[in-house]
């Protein structure tokens, strides 16, 4: 998969995507991402990318053309049209479901705002989806478009070990994951279950089945009864 992400901050993104799994995937090859300056692509002598909002009001707005600029670019790079996605909190909220079906996909472009947003003749040009990460504010684009590359990226093939590794996880399959215990088998007092420690694969996947169960219920009853509803 390749992604290209538009912002006015690339060293932030960088920041995250050279790290750990992330940075990992993109040195063997299993992912692509390149980050775009738009302030590459402005015509303004001084590199600006907004201006005041028509209409007034406070802060400034990102302007149509660099970003449009900047997205010409990337497609004339790639040669293929990426599907193209804002992150705004207006967008659609960000689930497992959305991550899956954006992982399938070979090319994504991702628009990080800032300030009091884009131009909406923008999005109204090149966006074919606007994706928000939860019911809250963030100052840039920047942050959920990393949240989101790392939610859709270890489901590729060649970033986790195995697809074991996201499928045995929560909201994979509509439940929260279950307790994990690791060494020492007995710590301040308190004893690891069990069932964990016979080494019966039956029972150990029938607790486990049983306490996402349970967290599902008691954290999230909304997932619960959607999964009881499913089955």
């Amino acid at each position: 998969m390749r992604i290209d992400v538009a912002t006015l901050f690339p060293e932030m993104c960088e920041a995250v995507l050279s790290e750990s799994i992330l940075g990992r995937a993109r040195k063997n090859g299993a992912l692509t991402v390149q980050c775009w300056n738009i302030r590459d692509y402005t015509l303004d002598k001084h590199r600006r990318v907004d201006d005041v909002p028509y209409g007034g009001g406070r802060g400034m707005v990102m302007q149509a053309d660099p970003i449009y600029r900047c997205y010409e670019a990337v497609q004339a790079e790639a040669g293929t049209q990426p599907h193209r996605i804002y992150l705004s909190p207006k967008g659609s909220v960000l689930t497992q479901q959305r991550a899956l079906e954006l992982a399938a996909m070979p090319h994504l472009f991702l628009l990080c705002g800032h300030y009091e947003g884009v131009d909406q003749r923008i999005l109204d040009t090149i966006i074919d989806e606007e994706i928000s990460i939860g019911d809250y504010v963030l100052t840039g684009g920047e942050l959920p478009a990393m949240v989101l590359i790392d939610t859709v990226a270890r489901m590729l093939p060649g970033v986790l070990p195995e697809s074991l590794c996201f499928e045995d996880e929560s909201h994979f399959n509509g439940l929260l994951e279950y307790p994990q215990y690791t060494r020492p088998a007995v710590w301040h007092g308190q004893e690891v279950p069990p069932v964990l420690l016979t080494g019966h694969h039956k029972n150990i996947a029938e607790w486990r089945l049983a306490q996402s169960l349970e967290v599902t219920k008691t954290h999230r009853p909304d997932l619960y009864d959607c999964y009881l509803d499913k089955k």
